[in-house]
């Protein structure tokens, strides 16, 4: 059993205003979380695809990926939590009380906001997760990346070659991300930044998967001129 999740449950405060949250905003004419969600959906390696969705916007998102995918028959459409750490609690709860799971079966987690990922990512974080365990989806940084304590003085310069960047999916044995997850302090699991902080905070390996640099994370508005940008280079170049 193979399960994709996608996290929706943002709102999308950095994209200014608009009339709902960023991952319904068109990007070249499609609703940014239908490409997000076909992505992974339209793949026989995947058994099941949950979108967690803004509690206000279930109806609205059930009705867009519907009108979007057609069969909807191995998609799961419920709400997310008040932020990252309770959307992957709800999601966790979702999976025990829902689908049949078992030693083998494996988690893929993807921000709905990066819909540019390509097939290859996908394929190798399944590989990965059943190898591993656990494993994360990451790009060389290409400047060099600077740590400041308080954001005014320079408090170290660690080295380039060390440093990468954070992609999605992130991807995991269900079981023991389940072990691990509930295994956290409340101060812990408030502290996650990710859903591989669980594993890296209980000292477990995490893998590393090659990324892309068009798998960018649709934030701000000139993010998705960027997307459009790139989902027409990637058109053109497969004709």
């Amino acid at each position: 059993m193979t399960i994709a999740a996608i996290f929706a449950g943002g709102v999308g405060s950095r994209m200014g205003e608009q009339a709902g949250p960023k991952q319904f905003l068109p990007l070249a004419g499609v609703p940014i979380i239908a490409r997000t969600a076909k992505k992974f959906y339209d793949m026989s390696d995947i058994d099941s695809v949950i979108v967690l969705s803004p509690k206000d916007w279930l109806q609205e998102t059930e009705a867009l990926l519907a009108r979007h995918m057609g069969d909807t028959s191995k998609l799961h459409v419920i709400a997310g939590g008040a932020d990252r750490t309770g959307t992957l609690k709800e999601l966790l709860n979702y999976i025990k009380a829902n689908i049949e799971v078992d030693e083998n079966t494996v988690l893929l987690t993807h921000d709905a906001v990066r819909p540019l990922l390509d097939k290859r990512i996908i394929l190798e974080n399944i590989e990965a997760a059943r190898e591993h365990g656990a494993c994360g989806t990451y790009i060389p940084a290409v400047d060099t990346i600077a740590q400041s304590v308080d954001g005014k003085i320079l408090t170290s310069v660690p080295p380039r070659d060390q440093m990468f960047l954070t992609q999605t999916p992130q991807s995991f044995n269900f079981k023991e991300l389940v072990r691990h997850f509930s295994a956290l302090t409340d101060q812990e699991k408030s502290a996650l930044t990710d859903v591989c902080s669980v594993f890296s905070i209980s000292g477990r390996a995490v893998f590393m998967v090659r990324g892309i640099p068009a798998n960018i994370k649709i934030t701000y508005p000139e993010d998705l001129v960027l997307a459009e940008s790139l989902l027409a280079l990637s058109l053109e170049e497969t004709k």
